[in-house]
């Protein structure tokens, strides 16, 4: 594999796009992996993929096409049916007298065309482009004309007279179900699967009602619905997911957890399920744990210049406690994540206590809580410390006992990351007290707490400059003078958001360093509104002032910040 990518990648190396050693690490990957040497370079974040796709063009003498920068015809897109596009990761482009000009992401994949060629029994002539873009077009274009979707599923149930209706009797044999009318049953579960992955979503839920099922997904945080199937199919829906993630089929009345490893495109990922009994059925949550998100650095959460100095004195430390607050859904994990991978070096070792595991780290020992067996998150941090690590990480401080182990870890020499659900910085320190945690350890083990929040994203592709209007600025309690210099913007709705103005999100965050005078409030267990007073005199810039400075920098906007942030007295926009 690396042998075939070898011209392709000297082209990279004459750029100065990639170093020799990080062509030799990726070529080592591919020869491990089975994967192109492109593929691995991308995944490895040593070039991006219009970086390797535009030298891949170069060397085969082939046009590349940013599909962010045409249109389509929608007599171009009728002539490929979805299902060819989606099962061959193409996409039509243009035609030309006889000959279609179809887009594609490998060069090298001659029995691709040659089966586009007999299939539309025309000339076909190729470019390439990136896989992502050419998924995402696929989604983009065919959502509005045909083919095979989780909708048009849904609508061949509906006209079938089959009766999926769940009832007492009918659980015990959900399994024949299934089997009986295993094709379409499958066929839709994958389905609903494959489109919330291609939609960027992070959780699919399937929600009983007295006459329908509900299906959601949540996309940067907010749930959309998608689809609502008729009731008669909840049996067949949920004992499909229960054979996918290995749970008892019987098993209707008490709530289990389960995992899906599936494969959609070129990504693997992990689904956590979870269902629990309603009073109109089982309800079923899958997370789509994509192993992607967790590839960031400490620069990439967007934290201000300030703060990622800070982070990055941090976690340069020899010991300590670094909390992470913030509600469920918040990014903490992406974040400690992010943090670990910084560290993660083979002159360190690093353990992590989790409840569960959602992602799995090479090169950082994972341990999982199973609380069937006694093995809680203090047992684990016993445990661990005789392993000799430099860094630990616990999941979550949810009780006095796992705050003690984690405080006599960070006293006895050991950098320890962990997580606390509080609203703010400051009260992080005071929860852990109210778990019975002497304040004197406290203060002497705690030396930073970052708390955070997401917020949406404003699309790069279709934000528009806006000014908003004055009492909309002095409620936000910004003054008119800093308004000026502000580029407030926001986005109109475009395919490649699909409509929504938002797409992806990012941090924003308010981090408060435990210096010596915070220390001591600490130690006299001053409330967490006076060790918030002070800490903002000191520098700390709070999370409503972050996410107010994104917006006036046109990232996000200001309703955005409203939802997850709430503004205060102490709160003064510079």
């Amino acid at each position: 594999m690396a042998t075939r990518m070898g011209s392709f990648a000297d082209l990279l190396l004459r750029k100065g796009i990639i170093s020799l050693d990080q062509l030799s690490e990726a070529e080592r990957m591919a020869r491990d992996s089975n994967l192109a040497v492109g593929d691995c370079l991308i995944r490895l974040g040593y070039a991006t993929g219009e970086e390797v796709m535009r030298a891949m063009a170069k060397f085969h003498g082939m046009e590349y096409v940013n599909l962010a920068e045409v249109t389509i015809p929608e007599s171009v897109i009728e002539l490929v049916p979805e299902s060819i596009a989606r099962e061959n990761s193409i996409m039509p482009l243009s035609e030309e007298d006889d000959a279609l000009k179809v887009l594609v992401s490998d060069p090298l994949d001659i029995e691709t065309i040659e089966k586009l060629r007999f299939i539309m029994n025309r000339k076909v002539e190729t470019a390439l482009a990136t896989r992502e873009s050419i998924q995402e077009a696929i989604n983009r274009y065919y959502g509005q004309i045909e083919g095979e979707s989780a909708d048009s599923m849904l609508q061949e149930f509906t006209d079938t007279a089959i009766d999926f209706t769940e009832t007492e009797s009918d659980s015990a044999h959900a399994d024949e179900v299934v089997d009986e009318n295993s094709a379409p049953v499958v066929r839709l579960v994958q389905l609903m699967i494959q489109e919330a992955v291609q939609l960027r979503a992070s959780d699919i839920h399937v929600e009983p009602f007295e006459n329908r099922v509900r299906i959601r997904y949540r996309i940067d945080g907010v749930l959309i619905q998608r689809d609502t199937p008729p009731r008669r199919l909840l049996a067949a829906i949920i004992s499909r997911i229960k054979i996918l993630a290995k749970m008892d089929i019987a098993e209707r009345r008490r709530p289990q957890d389960g995992r899906i490893k599936v494969t959609v495109g070129d990504k693997e990922l992990d689904l956590r399920v979870s269902i629990i009994p309603t009073n109109h059925g089982q309800s079923v949550v899958m997370r789509l744990l994509d192993k992607d998100n967790i590839k960031v650095g400490v620069r990439q959460l967007g934290l201000s210049e300030t703060m990622f100095r800070q982070m990055q004195s941090l976690i340069k430390r020899p010991n300590g406690i670094v909390l992470v607050t913030g509600p469920t859904g918040s990014g903490k994990t992406t974040t400690l994540y992010a943090c670990l991978n910084t560290l993660n070096r083979p002159d360190r070792k690093i353990i992590t206590a989790e409840d569960p595991v959602e992602y799995y780290l090479p090169g950082i020992n994972q341990v999982e809580v199973r609380h069937s067996i006694g093995l809680d998150f203090a047992r684990i941090i016993r445990a661990m410390l005789r392993q000799a690590p430099n860094i630990i990480l616990v999941g979550e401080m949810r009780d006095a006992e796992t705050a003690s182990m984690g405080i006599q870890a960070s006293l006895t020499g050991h950098l320890v990351f962990s997580t606390l659900h509080t609203n703010d910085a400051p009260s992080a320190v005071t929860r852990m007290i109210d778990m019975g945690v002497p304040g004197y350890l406290v203060a002497s083990s705690v030396i930073a707490v970052l708390a955070q929040r997401l917020v949406r994203v404003n699309c790069v592709r279709c934000k528009q400059a806006y000014t908003p209007p004055e009492s909309v600025l002095i409620d936000a309690g910004i003054s008119l003078e800093a308004a000026k210099n502000a580029e407030f913007a926001r986005g109109k709705g475009c395919g490649y958001c699909q409509k929504k103005g938002f797409r992806g999100r990012l941090g924003i965050f308010e981090m408060m360093m435990v210096n010596s005078k915070i220390r001591e409030m600490i130690f006299e267990a001053r409330s967490a509104v006076d060790i918030r007073k002070q800490a903002i005199t000191e520098g700390m810039t709070t999370l409503y002032v972050d996410g107010i400075d994104k917006a006036m920098r046109g990232i996000t906007t200001l309703e955005e910040v409203y939802r997850v942030a709430k503004r205060t007295e102490q709160d003064v926009i510079v």
